[in-house]
């Protein structure tokens, strides 16, 4: 939610409530509102002041939780699971191999 990514970017930035308000230019109330998610869909203008003072992009604070997780993954992993996948290795195959390599790095460790 919107919200809880303002305030979480906002508190990685050591920015009070009303810091933040005061730099984007609104109301301390309404930001709290968003924050606590009692205002779902504040404007495209408030987004923009707010994305300005945290400095990140609109479209970093309106994507969803999925998109941002998405984007987190490594691109070579992805593509790695898809190889994998094409070459009809099953998801069964391939935890266990993980649960091989895992037995095998413990094993070299003792």
């Amino acid at each position: 939610m919107i919200g809880k990514r303002i305030q979480q970017l906002r508190m990685e930035r050591g920015l009070s409530l009303s810091e933040l308000a005061e730099r984007a230019g609104v109301a301390k109330s309404y930001l709290s509102a968003i924050e606590r998610l009692i205002q779902i869909n504040p404007s495209i203008q408030v987004i923009e002041k707010i994305a300005g003072v945290l400095d990140v992009s609109v479209q970093t604070l309106i994507q969803s939780d999925k998109q941002a997780a998405d984007e987190a993954i490594d691109p070579g992993w992805v593509e790695l699971a898809r190889e994998a996948m094409n070459s009809g290795i099953s998801k069964d195959q391939f935890r266990e191999f993980l649960e091989f390599q895992r037995w095998r790095l413990h094993r070299e460790d003792e």
